[in-house]
């Protein structure tokens, strides 16, 4: 619905009322401020910019105008507070390593809780069921933080000749060891002639029921 000049007028004092003062004004205090003749006339105002879907009324409230574009604004606003965006690098295997970080520009929010220490953080999509008993599913999302290092148990993210894969991470002496969590595989060594690194540790995970 088009504004008149005057709707405009009001609306726009409503909403910078609401910004400056954290409270919406009162309809005496719209009366006042454009020197309306009666609060017939207020009422008329408020009728139309509900009806235009700029607003909300609580009719029985002193105080009760919501600009609905301020409130769609404040709902972003809290959600950036508690999510940030990380990398989504691509696919992880939980099961025979596969190729990872393929796609450094895509980006997924994670809550900010699980990002909260000191490092570059990054996530990957799961495949594989080899470590379903640490309860890491194909379809999670696994939240990863960078680092070359692990103690002994920790879930990697290992890169093995330029492929990845999660495991649980165990070095005897100068043997390092993967272990899947799921009784059904075994563990591998690193051989010696394999290129290995670790890409960094899991901190969390997300998932999606449907």
């Amino acid at each position: 619905m088009a504004l008149t000049k005057k709707q405009k007028e009001v609306y726009e004092y409503i909403k910078t009322y609401t910004l400056e003062q954290e409270v919406s004004p009162t309809q005496k205090e719209i009366k006042d401020h454009f020197g309306l003749k009666s609060f017939g006339s207020v009422n008329k105002y408020m009728k139309y910019l509900q009806e235009a879907n700029l607003i909300e009324m609580d009719w029985n409230a002193r105080r009760g105008i919501r600009v609905l574009e301020l409130e769609a604004k404040s709902t972003i606003t809290a959600q950036n507070d508690l999510y940030e965006e990380i990398p989504l690098l691509g696919d992880v295997a939980a099961g025979n390593p596969i190729e990872a970080l393929e796609n450094p520009d895509s980006l997924t929010s994670v809550p900010k809780t699980m990002v909260n220490r000191p490092g570059k953080y990054y996530a990957l999509n799961v495949q594989g069921d080899s470590m379903i008993e640490d309860g890491i599913f194909e379809g999670d999302v696994l939240i990863c933080r960078y680092q070359a290092q692990a103690n002994q148990g920790q879930t990697v993210i290992a890169i093995i000749d330029n492929e990845a894969t999660v495991k649980r991470f165990y070095q005897k002496n100068r043997v390092i060891e993967l272990h899947p969590a799921n009784e059904r595989l075994k563990p591998f060594s690193i051989r010696e002639d394999q290129d290995f690194r670790i890409a960094g540790v899991v901190v969390g995970l997300l998932r999606n029921y449907e």
